[in-house]
């Protein structure tokens, strides 16, 4: 081990989870073995921090999470870092999406995600019936507990902070056409969009991103990006993988990823590579 990082970052889709959204114990042992090292040990996602839960226990100890791809970074379950999105703006990304038939979650700063109850139709028809087999499973599966168990359904939007927007459809032609069609609306309202499929796009304050989050971690504890280590694995995760000092990617990442990476895992998201890397990285008898 040439390179000691001080801190590490961790994504959770493709990386630390496996195919069907669990967090292994193998991989739950190598990150607490890391933290007794001195190491901190961040969770840096796209999803909101009550989506963390859904698949991490809730007594996990980690040293900061940055949530939202950036929106919100919390420490000590604390917010450090908080941005938002106007409700205009979301409301104008889901009259786009109602338009072109694009799945969508609303997903507020505090609270439950939600859609518009008027929108539930044409959304639960999306995702009923088998999976196409172009969509990963770990995001068909997450659309389909999204459908059945996690989205509010309201008459109105509620007036709130909003934290992000995440935009879905089974088609990829057509996400990438709705992605077109929102490169014309930041025309007229500044905002930025990350995708971590063909089958998705995210919708978050301009210049918001997982490198921002990580970098009001970094400060509070007096760590530079030089001396931090990230995992990931799709295209949301570039920000980070350009910022810190030695940027790791999944067996399973994005050919994208895979051309900014020091490293690369052997194994993929699904075979516990970021266990398997970690235990070897660091040597670890565990």
């Amino acid at each position: 081990m040439t390179f000691l990082p001080k801190a590490l970052c961790l994504d959770m889709d493709g990386t630390l989870l496996n195919n069907h959204n669990q967090l292994t114990e193998n991989t739950l042992t190598i990150i607490q073995y890391i933290r007794q090292q001195g190491v901190r040990v961040f969770i840096v996602t796209g999803r909101s921090l009550n989506e963390v839960f859904d698949s991490a226990p809730a007594d996990i100890e980690l040293d900061g999470f940055v949530t939202a791809n950036g929106m919100i970074t919390y420490l000590d379950g604390e917010k450090l870092l908080e941005h938002s999105l106007s409700t205009t703006l979301v409301e104008k990304v889901i009259q786009s999406a109602r338009e072109h038939n694009i799945y969508y979650e609303a997903h507020p700063n505090d609270g439950d995600r939600l859609s518009l109850l008027e929108d539930k139709p044409y959304m639960e028809k999306m995702i009923s019936g088998n999976k196409p087999d172009q969509v990963g499973i770990n995001e068909w599966l997450e659309r389909e507990d999204a459908i059945n168990h996690d989205i509010k359904w309201y008459e109105q939007l509620p007036e709130q902070k909003y934290a992000k927007m995440y935009c879905f459809s089974s088609e990829q032609t057509e996400m990438k056409n709705w992605i077109e069609c929102l490169e014309e609306l930041k025309k007229e309202t500044d905002f930025t969009t990350s995708s971590s499929s063909h089958h998705n796009v995210e919708v978050m304050v301009s210049g918001v991103n997982k490198a921002t989050g990580i970098k009001a971690l970094l400060n509070h504890y007096g760590i530079s990006p030089e001396q931090t280590m990230a995992m990931g694995d799709s295209n949301n995760d570039i920000p980070m993988m350009k910022y810190v000092g030695y940027p790791v990617g999944m067996r399973n990442a994005t050919d994208q990823i895979k051309e900014l990476v020091t490293d690369t895992t052997t194994y993929t998201n699904d075979e516990e590579g970021v266990y398997h890397f970690l235990k070897n990285y660091f040597q670890a008898e565990v």
